[in-house]
């Protein structure tokens, strides 16, 4: 190719998704297929929302509001901040993605969790920056001390997902404050918050009340996860407004569809199906720990809607790929240097029995 390439860009590993169920249904010639592996609700939105798309969708002929201004507004208002402090992205990756092109210039270091979020390395390494990936602790916890530690003056953003992925564990507000104390002020903190409703845990992380203190964070969230709008992408930034009005110099012009945006909106008022959803989630991971320890299957705890779990006897790929014969897509996590480990997203009661059923037939 006579092209010159960007060379930053020829190191890149290509991301890869779940498996969707259609690929494998036609590939496999299975008539039913469950997905369990891209942490996604197993629940379609609710009446409301649906119906808020349908009338959306008569307006498709039209520019959607790059402002996202009724969604802003009612964010805000839930939230309490004002709605400068709010950007809105094509999911919450795009919202990384932007903070990555704004902050990050070649030769730039950025610091992150090994293993966490691909999204991270990918956004770094286009950029050119050098990554310095602070390995997790033997329970899979963050070590902010070693984070801490590793900021230098070409420290430009430190990712945090909280909770986690893949691991699924939180860190607390007294750890989050060790964190920032004294760092300093030109290192912007990006919080990922993007399973954030599913937590309960009460030393949980008030991110919102610490961007009172500091300036330099920007916490990103999603309505791809508990609200169940994967297959519209929608998340958003929450920042100073200082950042978000740079970061919206960045942002395209329509890049929130119409379509999310009025669907958004409904989930935000429709919040007692969302509790009755959290309640069922919660339910099913104690009946998925459960069934692990009768397997015998060594499990990371967990306060999302997916489950680390362990593979003693074969390799995770193994295990995958038997899974997935049987119509079960699961996340091998090899990808991520996890050799022995499969990522299962909580499903539904029915989901989540059939997936013992195999695995008592497989390990």
């Amino acid at each position: 190719m006579s092209l010159v390439l960007k060379k930053a860009i020829l190191d890149v590993k290509l991301y890869v998704p779940g498996r969707p169920i259609t690929e494998v249904k036609r590939e496999l010639g299975l008539e039913e297929v469950i997905k369990l592996a891209s942490n996604e609700n197993p629940y379609p939105p609710p009446p409301k929302v649906l119906q808020a798309i349908q009338r959306a969708a008569r307006e498709l002929n039209r520019y959607p509001d790059g402002n996202c201004y009724y969604l802003r507004e009612q964010l805000a208002k839930n939230l309490k901040v004002n709605p400068k402090q709010l950007i809105f992205g094509n999911g919450s990756d795009e919202v990384i993605i932007l903070a990555v092109r704004g902050f990050v210039n070649e030769g730039d270091e950025v610091i992150m969790a090994a293993p966490s979020f691909l999204v991270y390395e990918i956004a770094s390494k286009i950029a050119g920056a050098v990554i310095k990936a602070i390995p997790l602790r033997e329970d899979f916890s963050y070590d902010l001390s070693c984070m801490r530690a590793s900021v230098s003056e070409k420290t430009k953003v430190i990712f945090l997902g909280n909770p986690d992925n893949p691991s699924g564990k939180y860190f607390t507000q007294k750890q989050m404050e060790g964190l920032l104390e004294g760092l300093p002020s030109s290192v912007l903190v990006l919080i990922d918050e993007a399973y954030y409703e599913y937590v309960g845990a009460r030393d949980y992380v008030n991110s919102i009340e610490l961007l009172k203190k500091y300036k330099n964070i920007l916490i990103t969230r999603t309505f791809s996860k508990m609200y169940g709008l994967a297959g519209l992408r929608i998340g958003y930034g929450l920042g100073d407004e200082e950042i978000i009005s740079y970061l919206n110099r960045l942002r395209e012009p329509f890049n929130v569809n119409s379509l999310a945006q009025a669907a958004a909106l409904a989930c935000l008022k429709d919040q007692a199906y969302y509790q009755k959803l959290l309640k069922e989630i919660n339910e099913e991971r104690a009946f998925l720990y459960q069934s692990f320890k009768k397997l015998q299957l060594e499990y990371v705890e967990s306060c999302t809607n997916f489950i680390l779990v362990k593979i003693k006897t074969k390799e995770a790929s193994v295990v995958s790929q038997a899974l997935l014969k049987k119509g079960i897509i699961v996340r091998d996590m090899s990808v991520w240097g996890l050799k022995n480990y499969i990522r299962i997203t909580i499903g539904t009661k029915k989901e989540n029995k059939k997936l013992i059923t195999a695995l008592e037939e497989i390990v």
